[in-house]
Protein backbone atom coordinates (compact mmCIF):
# COMPACT_ATOMS: atom_id res chain seq x y z
CA UNK A 1 0.00 0.00 0.00
CA UNK A 2 1.16 3.76 -0.10
CA UNK A 3 -0.34 6.41 1.74
CA UNK A 4 -0.90 10.07 0.31
CA UNK A 5 -2.18 13.41 1.72
CA UNK A 6 -4.80 14.47 -1.32
CA UNK A 7 -7.12 17.30 -0.72
CA UNK A 8 -10.08 14.95 -2.26
CA UNK A 9 -11.20 11.66 -1.72
CA UNK A 10 -9.76 9.19 -4.62
CA UNK A 11 -12.56 7.54 -6.88
CA UNK A 12 -12.63 4.62 -8.88
CA UNK A 13 -12.02 6.68 -12.01
CA UNK A 14 -8.87 7.76 -9.92
CA UNK A 15 -7.58 4.30 -9.57
CA UNK A 16 -8.37 3.10 -13.42
CA UNK A 17 -6.07 6.29 -14.09
CA UNK A 18 -3.08 5.57 -12.38
CA UNK A 19 -3.65 1.55 -13.02
CA UNK A 20 -3.17 3.28 -17.06
CA UNK A 21 0.10 5.68 -16.13
CA UNK A 22 1.43 2.27 -14.22
CA UNK A 23 0.53 0.32 -17.52
CA UNK A 24 2.33 3.02 -19.95
CA UNK A 25 5.46 2.75 -16.86
CA UNK A 26 5.60 -0.86 -17.34
CA UNK A 27 5.95 -0.45 -21.66
CA UNK A 28 8.63 2.36 -20.72
CA UNK A 29 10.92 0.04 -19.30
CA UNK A 30 12.03 2.16 -16.53
CA UNK A 31 15.66 1.45 -15.01
CA UNK A 32 15.36 1.09 -11.31
CA UNK A 33 18.20 2.10 -9.73
CA UNK A 34 19.55 2.10 -6.14
CA UNK A 35 21.61 5.02 -3.99
CA UNK A 36 22.87 5.24 -0.39
CA UNK A 37 22.41 8.96 1.32
CA UNK A 38 23.14 9.84 5.10
CA UNK A 39 20.42 10.46 7.20
CA UNK A 40 20.23 14.29 7.80
CA UNK A 41 20.80 14.83 4.03
CA UNK A 42 18.15 12.75 3.19
CA UNK A 43 16.00 14.35 5.34
CA UNK A 44 16.60 17.70 3.59
CA UNK A 45 16.71 16.58 0.30
CA UNK A 46 12.84 15.06 1.24
CA UNK A 47 12.06 18.42 2.74
CA UNK A 48 13.20 20.45 -0.14
CA UNK A 49 10.24 18.33 -2.46
CA UNK A 50 7.77 19.14 0.43
CA UNK A 51 7.75 15.17 1.29
CA UNK A 52 7.44 16.16 5.04
CA UNK A 53 5.95 12.75 5.80
CA UNK A 54 8.96 10.72 4.39
CA UNK A 55 11.34 13.23 6.04
CA UNK A 56 10.05 12.77 9.39
CA UNK A 57 10.34 9.10 9.20
CA UNK A 58 13.90 8.99 8.50
CA UNK A 59 14.40 11.57 11.50
CA UNK A 60 13.26 8.47 13.42
CA UNK A 61 16.25 6.96 12.20
CA UNK A 62 19.46 6.68 13.75
CA UNK A 63 21.72 9.44 12.48
CA UNK A 64 24.47 6.66 11.77
CA UNK A 65 22.00 4.83 9.59
CA UNK A 66 22.94 5.14 5.97
CA UNK A 67 19.09 5.05 3.41
CA UNK A 68 18.82 3.50 0.84
CA UNK A 69 16.91 5.41 -1.96
CA UNK A 70 15.44 3.84 -5.43
CA UNK A 71 14.89 6.11 -8.50
CA UNK A 72 12.85 5.20 -11.55
CA UNK A 73 12.38 7.85 -14.00
CA UNK A 74 12.02 11.28 -12.22
CA UNK A 75 10.58 9.68 -8.92
CA UNK A 76 12.97 9.01 -5.89
CA UNK A 77 11.50 7.19 -2.86
CA UNK A 78 13.16 5.25 0.32
CA UNK A 79 13.11 2.00 0.79
CA UNK A 80 14.82 -1.04 2.12
CA UNK A 81 14.53 -2.82 -1.24
CA UNK A 82 15.34 -4.97 -3.05
CA UNK A 83 13.26 -3.67 -6.74
CA UNK A 84 13.34 -4.74 -9.92
CA UNK A 85 15.92 -3.94 -12.29
CA UNK A 86 13.19 -2.54 -14.61
CA UNK A 87 9.76 -1.50 -14.52
CA UNK A 88 8.83 -4.48 -17.37
CA UNK A 89 9.59 -6.74 -14.72
CA UNK A 90 6.32 -6.21 -13.73
CA UNK A 91 4.12 -8.77 -15.63
CA UNK A 92 1.02 -7.93 -13.58
CA UNK A 93 -0.72 -5.47 -10.71
CA UNK A 94 -3.93 -4.18 -9.62
CA UNK A 95 -4.81 -1.42 -7.71
CA UNK A 96 -7.36 -2.97 -5.21
CA UNK A 97 -8.84 -0.73 -2.97
CA UNK A 98 -8.61 2.69 -1.11
CA UNK A 99 -8.95 3.42 2.97
CA UNK A 100 -8.66 6.15 5.28
CA UNK A 101 -5.02 5.56 7.26
CA UNK A 102 -4.36 7.85 10.36
CA UNK A 103 -0.77 8.79 9.93
CA UNK A 104 1.86 6.47 11.90
CA UNK A 105 -1.58 5.15 12.54
CA UNK A 106 -2.24 7.38 15.81
CA UNK A 107 -6.26 8.38 15.61
CA UNK A 108 -4.71 11.86 16.88
CA UNK A 109 -2.85 12.58 13.67
CA UNK A 110 -4.10 13.64 10.75
CA UNK A 111 -5.94 11.16 8.02
CA UNK A 112 -4.44 9.66 5.07
CA UNK A 113 -5.57 8.01 2.15
CA UNK A 114 -4.18 4.54 2.05
CA UNK A 115 -3.93 2.85 -2.00
CA UNK A 116 -3.81 -1.29 -1.97
CA UNK A 117 -2.38 -3.15 -4.62
CA UNK A 118 -1.01 -6.10 -5.88
CA UNK A 119 1.78 -7.47 -8.32
CA UNK A 120 2.45 -10.72 -9.75
CA UNK A 121 4.71 -12.49 -11.70
CA UNK A 122 1.77 -13.69 -14.42
CA UNK A 123 -2.47 -12.73 -15.15
CA UNK A 124 -2.92 -15.80 -14.13
CA UNK A 125 -1.17 -15.85 -10.48
CA UNK A 126 -2.82 -12.36 -10.17
CA UNK A 127 -6.17 -13.87 -10.74
CA UNK A 128 -5.74 -16.42 -8.37
CA UNK A 129 -4.76 -13.93 -6.22
CA UNK A 130 -7.93 -11.75 -6.69
CA UNK A 131 -10.12 -14.76 -6.46
CA UNK A 132 -8.32 -15.40 -2.88
CA UNK A 133 -8.89 -11.80 -2.11
CA UNK A 134 -12.39 -11.82 -2.97
CA UNK A 135 -13.29 -14.85 -1.20
CA UNK A 136 -11.65 -13.33 1.88
CA UNK A 137 -14.21 -10.48 1.58
CA UNK A 138 -17.27 -12.52 1.62
CA UNK A 139 -15.47 -13.95 4.87
CA UNK A 140 -14.92 -11.22 6.67
CA UNK A 141 -15.61 -11.80 10.18
CA UNK A 142 -16.75 -8.38 10.94
CA UNK A 143 -19.43 -8.33 8.72
CA UNK A 144 -20.14 -12.19 9.57
CA UNK A 145 -20.40 -10.97 13.23
CA UNK A 146 -22.76 -8.25 12.52
CA UNK A 147 -25.09 -10.63 10.08
CA UNK A 148 -25.20 -12.89 12.75
CA UNK A 149 -25.47 -11.03 16.15
CA UNK A 150 -22.34 -12.31 17.82
CA UNK A 151 -20.36 -9.05 18.71
CA UNK A 152 -19.99 -5.76 18.23
CA UNK A 153 -17.68 -2.56 18.80
CA UNK A 154 -17.68 0.77 19.45
CA UNK A 155 -15.98 4.23 19.81
CA UNK A 156 -16.45 4.54 23.03
CA UNK A 157 -14.50 1.26 24.01
CA UNK A 158 -11.88 1.01 20.92
CA UNK A 159 -10.46 -2.13 20.81
CA UNK A 160 -12.63 -4.08 23.12
CA UNK A 161 -15.11 -6.26 22.65
CA UNK A 162 -18.56 -6.35 23.38
CA UNK A 163 -20.14 -10.03 22.92
CA UNK A 164 -23.83 -10.88 21.50
CA UNK A 165 -25.31 -13.85 23.33
CA UNK A 166 -25.21 -15.61 20.17
CA UNK A 167 -21.28 -14.70 19.78
CA UNK A 168 -21.00 -15.55 23.98
CA UNK A 169 -22.00 -18.78 23.41
CA UNK A 170 -19.13 -19.81 20.77
CA UNK A 171 -16.93 -18.33 23.14
CA UNK A 172 -18.08 -19.82 26.55
CA UNK A 173 -17.89 -23.32 24.45
CA UNK A 174 -14.59 -22.70 23.41
CA UNK A 175 -13.50 -21.66 26.70
CA UNK A 176 -14.84 -25.11 28.52
CA UNK A 177 -13.65 -27.20 26.02
CA UNK A 178 -10.14 -25.78 26.77
CA UNK A 179 -10.32 -25.89 30.54
CA UNK A 180 -11.71 -29.57 30.22
CA UNK A 181 -8.66 -30.56 27.82
CA UNK A 182 -5.92 -29.03 29.96
CA UNK A 183 -7.55 -30.68 33.30
CA UNK A 184 -7.55 -34.15 31.53
CA UNK A 185 -3.67 -33.05 30.05
CA UNK A 186 -2.72 -32.46 33.81
CA UNK A 187 -2.66 -28.35 33.78
CA UNK A 188 -3.90 -26.88 37.20
CA UNK A 189 -5.67 -23.89 36.69
CA UNK A 190 -5.53 -20.51 38.65
CA UNK A 191 -6.96 -16.72 38.05
CA UNK A 192 -4.48 -13.76 39.05
CA UNK A 193 -5.44 -10.37 39.39
CA UNK A 194 -5.95 -7.52 36.86
CA UNK A 195 -4.39 -4.73 38.20
CA UNK A 196 -0.68 -5.53 39.60
CA UNK A 197 1.70 -2.61 41.09
CA UNK A 198 4.22 -1.33 38.76
CA UNK A 199 7.33 -2.86 40.17
CA UNK A 200 6.51 -6.12 39.50
CA UNK A 201 6.38 -5.32 35.64
CA UNK A 202 10.07 -3.86 36.50
CA UNK A 203 11.78 -6.86 37.93
CA UNK A 204 10.15 -8.83 35.01
CA UNK A 205 11.46 -7.00 32.95
CA UNK A 206 8.40 -6.10 31.25
CA UNK A 207 8.33 -2.38 32.08
CA UNK A 208 11.56 -1.88 30.12
CA UNK A 209 10.22 -3.44 26.52
CA UNK A 210 6.24 -3.14 26.56
CA UNK A 211 6.34 -0.39 28.98
CA UNK A 212 4.92 2.35 25.93
CA UNK A 213 2.19 -0.46 25.29
CA UNK A 214 0.77 -0.73 29.00
CA UNK A 215 -2.48 0.90 31.13
CA UNK A 216 -1.30 2.52 33.77
CA UNK A 217 -2.69 4.15 36.66
CA UNK A 218 -1.91 5.99 39.60
CA UNK A 219 -3.62 5.10 43.04
CA UNK A 220 -2.64 5.60 46.51
CA UNK A 221 0.09 7.27 45.40
CA UNK A 222 1.47 3.78 44.05
CA UNK A 223 2.30 2.77 40.30
CA UNK A 224 0.04 0.08 38.76
CA UNK A 225 -0.39 -1.39 35.43
CA UNK A 226 -3.51 -3.27 33.88
CA UNK A 227 -1.20 -6.71 32.97
CA UNK A 228 -0.52 -7.47 29.56
CA UNK A 229 0.49 -10.82 30.05
CA UNK A 230 0.64 -13.02 32.68
CA UNK A 231 3.63 -15.00 33.31
CA UNK A 232 5.08 -12.56 35.84
CA UNK A 233 1.66 -13.45 37.76
CA UNK A 234 2.08 -17.01 37.53
CA UNK A 235 5.65 -17.06 39.04
CA UNK A 236 3.72 -15.08 41.98
CA UNK A 237 1.63 -18.35 42.45
CA UNK A 238 4.42 -20.89 41.71
CA UNK A 239 6.58 -19.16 44.24
CA UNK A 240 3.90 -20.02 47.63
CA UNK A 241 5.67 -22.14 49.28
CA UNK A 242 8.81 -23.80 48.51
CA UNK A 243 8.88 -26.71 45.49
CA UNK A 244 10.59 -29.84 45.44
CA UNK A 245 12.23 -31.70 42.24
CA UNK A 246 9.13 -34.02 42.81
CA UNK A 247 6.85 -31.66 42.13
CA UNK A 248 7.61 -30.71 38.80
CA UNK A 249 6.97 -30.67 35.93
CA UNK A 250 4.03 -28.25 37.21
CA UNK A 251 1.62 -27.02 34.91
CA UNK A 252 -0.42 -23.69 35.80
CA UNK A 253 -2.71 -22.84 33.19
CA UNK A 254 -5.19 -19.54 33.29
CA UNK A 255 -7.96 -17.96 30.66
CA UNK A 256 -5.88 -14.75 31.41
CA UNK A 257 -7.76 -11.14 30.49
CA UNK A 258 -5.12 -9.21 29.50
CA UNK A 259 -5.08 -5.20 28.15
CA UNK A 260 -2.31 -4.06 26.01
CA UNK A 261 -2.63 -0.32 23.88
CA UNK A 262 -1.93 -0.98 20.50
CA UNK A 263 -2.05 2.03 18.40
CA UNK A 264 -5.77 2.57 17.58
CA UNK A 265 -5.15 2.42 13.43
CA UNK A 266 -3.99 -1.06 13.56
CA UNK A 267 -7.23 -2.32 15.56
CA UNK A 268 -9.02 -4.63 13.16
CA UNK A 269 -12.58 -5.82 14.64
CA UNK A 270 -11.91 -9.08 16.87
CA UNK A 271 -8.33 -9.68 15.38
CA UNK A 272 -6.40 -7.03 16.39
CA UNK A 273 -7.90 -5.71 19.71
CA UNK A 274 -6.61 -4.36 23.16
CA UNK A 275 -8.51 -6.32 25.53
CA UNK A 276 -8.44 -9.82 24.77
CA UNK A 277 -8.41 -13.45 26.43
CA UNK A 278 -5.39 -15.76 26.50
CA UNK A 279 -5.34 -19.24 26.75
CA UNK A 280 -2.40 -19.16 28.79
CA UNK A 281 -0.18 -21.60 30.60
CA UNK A 282 3.23 -21.62 31.94
CA UNK A 283 5.58 -24.86 32.61
CA UNK A 284 7.68 -24.71 35.70
CA UNK A 285 10.05 -27.74 34.62
CA UNK A 286 14.06 -28.76 35.06
CA UNK A 287 15.87 -28.90 32.24
CA UNK A 288 15.93 -32.49 31.68
CA UNK A 289 11.74 -32.21 31.02
CA UNK A 290 12.03 -29.75 28.54
CA UNK A 291 11.79 -32.21 25.88
CA UNK A 292 8.97 -34.25 27.08
CA UNK A 293 6.89 -31.61 27.65
CA UNK A 294 7.17 -30.07 24.34
CA UNK A 295 6.58 -33.16 22.61
CA UNK A 296 3.63 -33.85 24.72
CA UNK A 297 2.12 -30.31 23.97
CA UNK A 298 2.81 -30.86 20.60
CA UNK A 299 0.49 -34.01 20.66
CA UNK A 300 -1.99 -31.89 22.58
CA UNK A 301 -2.12 -28.87 20.26
CA UNK A 302 -2.55 -31.37 17.05
CA UNK A 303 -5.55 -33.13 19.07
CA UNK A 304 -6.92 -29.20 19.61
CA UNK A 305 -6.37 -28.13 16.28
CA UNK A 306 -7.90 -31.31 14.95
CA UNK A 307 -11.16 -30.80 16.66
CA UNK A 308 -11.51 -27.28 15.51
CA UNK A 309 -11.23 -28.46 11.83
CA UNK A 310 -7.54 -27.27 10.89
CA UNK A 311 -5.15 -30.54 9.77
CA UNK A 312 -2.30 -28.06 8.14
CA UNK A 313 -0.01 -27.16 10.64
CA UNK A 314 3.03 -25.24 10.04
CA UNK A 315 6.21 -25.60 12.34
CA UNK A 316 8.97 -23.27 12.81
CA UNK A 317 11.69 -23.58 15.34
CA UNK A 318 13.48 -20.10 16.02
CA UNK A 319 16.69 -20.26 17.46
CA UNK A 320 19.31 -18.02 19.59
CA UNK A 321 19.53 -14.22 18.73
CA UNK A 322 23.32 -12.77 19.57
CA UNK A 323 21.94 -10.81 22.35
CA UNK A 324 20.47 -13.00 24.82
CA UNK A 325 20.20 -14.57 28.42
CA UNK A 326 21.86 -18.05 29.26
CA UNK A 327 24.93 -19.98 28.78
CA UNK A 328 25.64 -21.24 25.32
CA UNK A 329 25.16 -24.87 27.13
CA UNK A 330 21.78 -23.72 28.39
CA UNK A 331 20.91 -22.90 24.41
CA UNK A 332 22.62 -26.06 23.31
CA UNK A 333 20.24 -27.81 25.60
CA UNK A 334 16.85 -26.12 25.30
CA UNK A 335 17.17 -26.02 20.77
CA UNK A 336 18.09 -29.89 21.38
CA UNK A 337 15.16 -30.54 23.10
CA UNK A 338 12.89 -28.44 20.96
CA UNK A 339 14.12 -29.98 17.67
CA UNK A 340 14.14 -33.45 19.09
CA UNK A 341 10.15 -32.98 20.31
CA UNK A 342 9.31 -32.03 16.76
CA UNK A 343 11.37 -34.91 15.06
CA UNK A 344 9.92 -37.08 17.63
CA UNK A 345 6.40 -36.54 16.22
CA UNK A 346 7.97 -36.86 12.72
CA UNK A 347 7.23 -33.16 11.83
CA UNK A 348 8.14 -31.14 8.98
CA UNK A 349 9.44 -28.21 10.41
CA UNK A 350 11.34 -24.77 9.38
CA UNK A 351 14.30 -23.63 11.33
CA UNK A 352 14.34 -19.63 11.87
CA UNK A 353 18.50 -18.62 13.36
CA UNK A 354 18.73 -15.55 15.69
CA UNK A 355 14.80 -15.35 15.56
CA UNK A 356 14.07 -16.41 18.99
CA UNK A 357 13.45 -13.76 21.89
CA UNK A 358 16.48 -13.18 24.63
CA UNK A 359 15.32 -15.19 26.79
CA UNK A 360 15.10 -18.73 25.13
CA UNK A 361 14.56 -20.78 21.91
CA UNK A 362 10.97 -21.08 20.85
CA UNK A 363 8.48 -23.23 18.50
CA UNK A 364 5.66 -21.32 16.87
CA UNK A 365 2.50 -23.28 14.75
CA UNK A 366 0.59 -21.83 12.60
CA UNK A 367 -2.55 -22.83 10.30
CA UNK A 368 -3.39 -22.48 6.92
CA UNK A 369 -7.20 -22.19 6.64
CA UNK A 370 -9.79 -23.17 4.03
CA UNK A 371 -8.37 -20.07 1.43
CA UNK A 372 -4.76 -21.09 1.84
CA UNK A 373 -4.18 -17.88 4.47
CA UNK A 374 -1.75 -18.95 7.12
CA UNK A 375 -2.34 -17.96 10.94
CA UNK A 376 0.44 -18.22 13.93
CA UNK A 377 -1.66 -18.91 17.04
CA UNK A 378 0.00 -21.55 19.15
CA UNK A 379 3.71 -21.70 20.55
CA UNK A 380 5.84 -22.84 23.47
CA UNK A 381 9.02 -20.97 24.65
CA UNK A 382 11.49 -21.92 26.50
CA UNK A 383 12.52 -18.81 29.43
CA UNK A 384 16.14 -19.13 31.04
CA UNK A 385 15.79 -15.55 32.59
CA UNK A 386 12.61 -14.80 34.17
CA UNK A 387 12.08 -17.49 36.91
CA UNK A 388 15.37 -16.54 38.23
CA UNK A 389 14.07 -12.47 38.25
CA UNK A 390 11.41 -13.60 39.83
CA UNK A 391 13.04 -15.62 42.53
CA UNK A 392 11.31 -18.83 41.59
CA UNK A 393 13.58 -22.06 42.97
CA UNK A 394 12.98 -25.55 43.84
CA UNK A 395 14.92 -27.99 45.79
CA UNK A 396 17.01 -30.34 43.52
CA UNK A 397 17.39 -34.24 44.41
CA UNK A 398 20.45 -33.31 46.34
CA UNK A 399 19.45 -30.73 48.18
CA UNK A 400 20.79 -27.56 46.39
CA UNK A 401 18.44 -24.92 45.27
CA UNK A 402 17.98 -24.54 41.73
CA UNK A 403 15.78 -22.33 39.14
CA UNK A 404 13.25 -24.01 37.23
CA UNK A 405 12.84 -23.49 33.53
CA UNK A 406 10.05 -22.33 32.58
CA UNK A 407 7.81 -22.81 29.58
CA UNK A 408 5.46 -20.34 28.33
CA UNK A 409 2.52 -21.91 25.82
CA UNK A 410 -0.73 -21.05 23.82
CA UNK A 411 -2.81 -23.46 21.85
CA UNK A 412 -5.53 -21.23 20.67
CA UNK A 413 -3.47 -17.51 21.19
CA UNK A 414 -6.37 -14.75 22.32
CA UNK A 415 -9.99 -16.34 22.19
CA UNK A 416 -11.12 -13.15 20.28
CA UNK A 417 -8.37 -13.46 16.97
CA UNK A 418 -9.14 -17.38 17.62
CA UNK A 419 -12.78 -16.76 17.02
CA UNK A 420 -12.26 -13.96 14.28
CA UNK A 421 -10.58 -17.03 12.32
CA UNK A 422 -13.03 -19.74 13.11
CA UNK A 423 -15.93 -17.17 11.90
CA UNK A 424 -13.53 -16.80 8.65
CA UNK A 425 -13.23 -20.44 7.75
CA UNK A 426 -16.59 -21.76 8.18
CA UNK A 427 -18.07 -18.50 7.20
CA UNK A 428 -20.12 -18.16 9.77
CA UNK A 429 -21.79 -21.91 9.33
CA UNK A 430 -19.76 -23.28 12.84
CA UNK A 431 -19.64 -27.21 13.19
CA UNK A 432 -22.43 -28.33 15.22
CA UNK A 433 -20.92 -28.51 18.70
CA UNK A 434 -19.59 -24.65 17.89
CA UNK A 435 -22.89 -23.29 17.03
CA UNK A 436 -24.34 -20.70 18.81
CA UNK A 437 -28.05 -22.62 18.84
CA UNK A 438 -27.50 -26.24 17.26
CA UNK A 439 -31.27 -26.70 16.36
CA UNK A 440 -34.18 -24.35 15.71
CA UNK A 441 -38.04 -25.74 16.15
CA UNK A 442 -40.29 -24.52 13.71
CA UNK A 443 -44.31 -24.67 13.97
CA UNK A 444 -46.27 -24.66 10.90
CA UNK A 445 -49.78 -23.19 12.55
CA UNK A 446 -50.52 -22.69 16.27
CA UNK A 447 -52.02 -26.18 17.02
CA UNK A 448 -48.11 -27.11 17.26
CA UNK A 449 -47.28 -24.84 19.83
CA UNK A 450 -47.42 -27.24 22.47
CA UNK A 451 -45.57 -29.87 20.82
CA UNK A 452 -42.83 -27.85 19.71
CA UNK A 453 -42.22 -26.57 23.78
CA UNK A 454 -41.85 -30.47 23.98
CA UNK A 455 -39.46 -30.88 21.85
CA UNK A 456 -37.40 -27.84 23.09
CA UNK A 457 -37.46 -29.31 26.44
CA UNK A 458 -36.55 -32.45 25.66
CA UNK A 459 -33.29 -31.44 23.51
CA UNK A 460 -32.21 -28.84 26.12
CA UNK A 461 -32.44 -31.09 28.76
CA UNK A 462 -30.03 -33.68 26.36
CA UNK A 463 -27.66 -30.43 26.50
CA UNK A 464 -28.39 -29.04 23.46
CA UNK A 465 -28.59 -25.32 22.69
CA UNK A 466 -32.13 -25.15 20.89
CA UNK A 467 -34.58 -22.67 20.30
CA UNK A 468 -38.16 -22.64 19.23
CA UNK A 469 -39.91 -19.92 17.00
CA UNK A 470 -43.17 -20.14 17.29
CA UNK A 471 -44.35 -16.62 15.56
CA UNK A 472 -47.44 -16.70 13.33
CA UNK A 473 -45.11 -17.06 10.37
CA UNK A 474 -45.38 -18.66 6.82
CA UNK A 475 -42.71 -21.35 7.27
CA UNK A 476 -41.10 -20.87 4.17
CA UNK A 477 -39.99 -17.65 5.66
CA UNK A 478 -38.83 -19.43 9.12
CA UNK A 479 -36.95 -21.45 7.48
CA UNK A 480 -35.51 -18.92 5.13
CA UNK A 481 -34.72 -16.68 7.88
CA UNK A 482 -32.95 -19.19 10.54
CA UNK A 483 -31.04 -21.04 7.33
CA UNK A 484 -29.25 -17.45 6.81
CA UNK A 485 -28.54 -17.55 10.71
CA UNK A 486 -26.16 -20.57 10.13
CA UNK A 487 -28.23 -22.73 12.60
CA UNK A 488 -27.28 -26.19 11.48
CA UNK A 489 -30.40 -28.19 11.77
CA UNK A 490 -34.08 -26.79 11.59
CA UNK A 491 -36.68 -28.76 12.92
CA UNK A 492 -40.68 -28.70 11.30
CA UNK A 493 -43.50 -29.98 13.18
CA UNK A 494 -46.94 -29.85 11.49
CA UNK A 495 -49.88 -32.00 12.39
CA UNK A 496 -48.96 -35.12 11.21
CA UNK A 497 -45.77 -34.60 13.24
CA UNK A 498 -47.68 -34.05 16.37
CA UNK A 499 -49.60 -37.18 15.99
CA UNK A 500 -46.69 -39.05 14.91
CA UNK A 501 -43.98 -37.78 17.62
CA UNK A 502 -41.83 -36.78 15.46
CA UNK A 503 -40.08 -33.50 13.57
CA UNK A 504 -39.17 -33.02 10.04
CA UNK A 505 -35.52 -32.24 9.88
CA UNK A 506 -33.78 -30.27 7.58
CA UNK A 507 -30.16 -28.78 7.67
CA UNK A 508 -28.95 -26.03 7.05
CA UNK A 509 -27.60 -26.73 3.95
CA UNK A 510 -30.91 -27.57 2.43
CA UNK A 511 -31.03 -31.70 3.29
CA UNK A 512 -34.24 -33.00 3.71
CA UNK A 513 -33.82 -35.69 6.20
CA UNK A 514 -37.03 -36.81 6.38
CA UNK A 515 -39.09 -37.45 9.92
CA UNK A 516 -37.40 -38.41 12.76
CA UNK A 517 -38.02 -39.06 16.41
CA UNK A 518 -36.46 -36.69 19.32
CA UNK A 519 -34.75 -40.06 20.33
CA UNK A 520 -33.31 -39.83 16.74
CA UNK A 521 -32.98 -36.32 16.64
CA UNK A 522 -30.79 -36.26 20.03
CA UNK A 523 -28.75 -38.91 18.62
CA UNK A 524 -27.68 -37.32 15.69
CA UNK A 525 -26.87 -34.45 17.49
CA UNK A 526 -24.69 -36.18 19.74
CA UNK A 527 -23.00 -37.83 17.12
CA UNK A 528 -22.28 -34.71 15.67
CA UNK A 529 -21.36 -33.33 18.31
CA UNK A 530 -18.70 -35.89 19.36
CA UNK A 531 -17.09 -35.50 15.96
CA UNK A 532 -16.85 -31.85 16.67
CA UNK A 533 -15.12 -29.77 13.59
CA UNK A 534 -13.16 -33.12 11.87
CA UNK A 535 -16.18 -33.08 9.92
CA UNK A 536 -15.92 -29.43 8.30
CA UNK A 537 -19.68 -28.30 7.34
CA UNK A 538 -20.28 -27.26 4.10
CA UNK A 539 -21.22 -23.56 3.96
Amino acid sequence: YYDFAFERPFTPEDLSAIEDKMAELVSDALAVTRQEMARDEAVAYFRGIGEDYKAEIIESIPSDEALSLYTQGEFTDLCRGPHVPNTSFIKAFKLTKVAGAYWRGDAGNEMLQRIYGTAWSDKKALKAYLRRLEEAEKRDHRKIGKKLDLFHVQEEAPGMVFWHPRGWAVYSEIEQYMRDAQRKAGYREIKTPQLVDFRLWERSGHADKFGDDMFALHIDERDFAVKPMNCPCHVQVYNQGLKSYRDLPLRLAEFGSCHRNEPSGSLHGIMRVRGFTQDDAHIFCTEAQIQEEVAKFIAFLHEIYADFGFTEVIYRLSTRPEKRVGSDSDWDKAEQALAQALDAGNLAWELLPGEGAFYGPKIEFSLKDCIGRVWQLGTIQVDFSMPGRLGAQYVAEDGSRQVPVMLHRAVLGSFERFIGILIEQYEGAFPLWLAPEQAVVLNITDNQVGFCEEVQQTLENSGFRVIADLRNEKIGFKIREHTLQKIPYLLVVGDREVENRTVAVRTREGEDLGSMSIESVAERLSQDVERRGRVVSET
